[in-house]
């Protein structure tokens, strides 16, 4: 135990670093915007922050970081969290191998290298090579690789490439034996990847912006599918399909593994799933057959035998089911169930080596069975450790096929899978700098508002006192159909050596028990979402875990949107709260970029009811003057094509003129960046240790290095 003047002298040095940082935050005008919804007149004084490419927005945003930077640097830690985070980090990540043709691929880190590096090797134990290093498409690390698809044959690769961190993409093609890159170059690609068919390939685009420096923030419609011939110019690459009738649709073709059948997939505004169309594949073109035109459920199809396709649906069993369809009669009243609905939910399906693996959920903990094509269980899949399980994807005439299981405290294992005799090996074991067996992992229910049981896991070193005095650090989503499982994170590992507490919320509105889970999470039903997280929060503190100036909350994108609402409506329960490129005005959402796609997820305040909604827990419009707000550091980057900056930008600049206490409300900015996917290693690292200095300084505590 520390001495008692160590701690005083301690506690001391923080509380005089913290009142030497007065902050006095830059000015904001304010215009005169005002916004008449069904009879309620709605300001928006800082409605001129959403034009995020003018000049006087980009001054503001050099305002803003030049604070929150100076704020940062003034911590008397920061370099050593930031030390030992990069420390942690440098460990080799492998992802598990897959085949294509004749080779093998797996994508490798061997530390701190700002992208993935891909490898190709002729046998799964032959020596491997370097195919292709994003790490070489550009000299800060800021290009990324955001998908890749082989030729049915294996010859060639379509890789498709994205610009600080943005949804937009470029599609390249290489030669796999020369990774000689062929002239082909696709753009204005979103939200697709290249399928490849014969000589070439299907993908989804939108038509180039009038104005490209505005590509960021403009609202994407009239989405369209082409086929691209190889060698050929985009110029000259084929419509297959488009539906100007509907602009705000999302279109898809894939095409099933022997190439025999083509899917059409449509999603559009305003519905939670998906409708479904097939046909043969016998030409480029062709009209597609209904499968499912319901936009209120989810389809997708798994693999076919034949004429027949194997697909999952949540239609008529909220938890999942597997059916049958025959090509020739694709009707629903021709489906036949292959698998029915169970009491867990059925989280995923994938198919190898002619079986289908199947993983259900039971109170967030995976179990994964083998079916064969005939719809009979043949195995439980005996899993070598307790954690979260991917994988056992392949092709159909795959042997064995591989899989990684993680934990909160444990990277990723790879295993082995021999289909055929049901054994497991280990493939690859993760070596990292970190004691994990000094930890330990628990699963705890609690009651909601509404007295709903809401799962959430605790993860913390064994042997800690339940006097109140932990700090904690609670994680949540609750949205979209999306699961928080428990996952392995390099970043949280700095928050647990220095004794905290981390918890993981299942709130309602993801997937842990089903569509009913969801949709109790959904639209009108959004403040369940916030009502499960505050429950959390009362919980650890009703149990003696923590205290509510103990307390960190931190949420990402629509998890963003979660704790700008419940810092609106519990400040006092929470110390620091960090809300990352999160949705924060609820009533404009849907006018920037894919911001209409959420429609399903959220409402519309083009609608009466929906507007009453989403007006009473918009972040932005339910910010008032207040001295009590926690300490908060909303993060964001100026090239979030999704979740556009303007929500964190009209965010910060409400708050920082409603905030009347003395906690810093600060907005940290990451530049040439997006909304998380591809954004470099060292970006990562250095906005990690960026928050968790933050969140201790603002605890008072001082890690121990």
């Amino acid at each position: 135990m520390r001495p008692i003047l160590a701690i005083l002298l301690a506690t001391i040095f923080i509380s005089c670093s913290r009142d030497e940082q007065i902050i006095k935050y830059p000015a904001t005008k304010k215009v005169n915007v005002v916004d008449t919804y069904f009879g309620s007149d709605v300001q928006d004084p800082y409605r001129w922050l959403e034009n995020d490419t003018s000049r006087e927005v980009t001054e503001w945003v050099s305002e803003q970081n030049k604070l929150t930077f100076g704020y940062l640097e003034k911590i008397p830690f920061r370099d050593k969290v930031k030390e030992r985070l990069t420390k942690i980090w440098d460990y080799p990540k492998y992802s598990a191998p897959w085949r294509e043709g004749t080779n093998y691929y797996f994508s490798k880190n061997d530390g701190l290298q700002n992208q993935w590096v891909i490898y190709k090797q002729r046998g799964i134990d032959s020596a491997a090579e370097v195919f292709l290093d994003p790490n070489t498409f550009s000299v800060d690390g800021t290009v990324a690789l955001s998908g890749l698809n082989f030729s049915a044959d294996g010859k060639y690769a379509a890789y498709s490439v994205s610009q600080s961190g943005s949804d937009w993409q470029k599609i390249y093609v290489m030669d796999v034996e020369t990774k000689k890159r062929l002239p082909d170059e696709i753009s204005w690609v979103k939200f697709s990847g290249p399928d490849w068919y014969k000589d070439g390939f299907f993908y989804s685009r939108y038509d180039a912006p009038p104005d490209t420096a505005k590509a960021y923030s403009e609202r994407n419609e009239n989405h369209k599918v082409y086929y691209h011939k190889l060698g050929a110019s985009q110029s000259d690459d084929i419509l297959v399909h488009q539906d100007p009738v509907h602009p705000l649709r999302l279109l898809n073709i894939g095409l099933s593994e022997d190439k025999t059948i083509a899917f059409l997939s449509v999603f559009q505004k305003g519905s939670k799933g998906s409708a479904l169309y097939c046909r043969p594949m016998t030409s480029i073109k062709g009209s597609f057959k209904p499968i499912l035109e319901s936009f209120n459920d989810n389809i997708y199809p798994v693999t076919n035998v034949g004429t027949s396709i194997i697909a999952f649906t949540d239609r008529g069993a909220p938890r999942g089911r597997l059916i049958l369809i025959d090509l020739n009669k694709p009707a629903e009243s021709d489906w036949k169930t292959l698998v029915p609905e169970k009491s867990e939910n059925l989280s995923s399906v994938r198919s190898a080596g002619g079986k289908l693996f199947l993983t259900y959920l039971k109170d967030v903990v995976p179990h994964v069975y083998l079916y064969g094509t005939d719809g009979n269980m043949e195995r439980m899949i005996e899993l070598p450790e307790i954690g979260t399980v991917s994988g056992f994807s392949g092709k159909e005439d795959d042997y064995f096929v591989f899989y990684t299981m993680t934990s909160f405290t444990t990277p990723s294992n790879i295993y082995k899978y021999e289909i055929g005799s049901g054994e497991s090996s280990l493939f690859r074991k993760a070596e990292i700098d970190f004691a994990a067996d000094q930890y330990e992992t628990k699963q705890v229910f609690f009651p909601s508002k509404d007295s709903v049981k809401i799962p959430m896991f605790i993860v913390h070193r064994k042997g800690i006192k339940l006097d109140g005095s932990n700090p904690v650090f609670i994680y949540g989503y609750g949205g979209f159909n999306d699961i928080v499982l428990p996952q392995f994170s390099v970043s949280r590992l700095v928050w647990l050596e220095q004794g905290g507490i981390y918890a993981s919320v299942n709130l309602r509105g993801g997937s842990e028990y089903g569509e009913q889970w969801h949709e109790s999470g959904m639209k009108l039903k959004k403040q369940n979402v916030f009502n499960d997280f505050i429950a959390a929060a009362e919980f650890l503190i009703r149990e003696g875990y923590t205290s509510p100036q103990k307390m960190v909350i931190s949420g990402v994108s629509n998890g963003g949107l979660l704790i700008g609402a419940v810092v609106n409506q519990r400040p006092d329960l929470f110390r620091v709260a960090i809300p990352r490129v999160g949705v924060m005005d609820m009533l404009r959402f849907h006018k920037f970029t894919i911001g209409w796609a959420w429609v399903s997820e959220y409402g519309s305040s083009d609608d009466s009811a929906d507007f009453r909604n989403l007006y009473a827990y918009s972040p932005i419009h339910n910010l008032t003057e207040r001295a009590d707000y926690p300490a908060v550091l909303v993060t964001t980057a100026d090239h979030d094509d999704r979740v556009v900056p303007a929500h964190s930008f009209k965010y910060i600049a409400t708050l920082q003129g409603k905030n009347k206490g003395n906690n810093p409300t600060l907005i940290r900015i990451e530049t040439k960046a997006g909304h998380g996917g591809g954004k470099p290693t060292t970006k990562i690292i250095e906005e990690t240790a960026d928050i968790y200095s933050f969140a201790f300084y603002n605890l008072g505590i001082v890690p121990k290095y």
